[in-house]
């Protein structure tokens, strides 16, 4: 079965407000399995609009990543997060199919 990811993209406009979701998100993250594989990091922003902040999070498969979005512990935070930030955030669901062959 395929993973699911978060994919998330953020321009934080109050960092000291910011800091009560990221301090209580990995809770929510660590109890439907959720692991950071990009938390902000360096990016070089190659086509379209980029935000300051990039962030893919892993989740055994998609409908936990669906259930982890929709859960009332996320949706809080979501209120906590929303005065303090814009956030662009997709679901998506892995590709466990052929890869490309040199």
């Amino acid at each position: 079965m395929p993973k699911g990811y978060w994919i998330a993209r953020i321009d934080v406009h109050n960092p000291e407000g910011y800091k009560e979701y990221v301090a209580q998100n990995g809770a929510v993250f660590a109890k439907y399995g959720g692991r950071f594989l990009v938390r902000g990091g360096q990016h070089v922003p190659k086509e379209g609009s980029s935000r300051a902040r990039n962030v893919v999070i892993e989740f055994k498969d998609y409908e936990t990543a669906i259930a982890c979005y929709n859960s009332p512990e996320y949706v809080r935070l979501v209120g906590l997060r929303s005065p303090h930030a814009e956030s662009h955030l997709v679901i998506i669901e892995g590709y466990d199919g052929p890869q490309p062959r040199a």
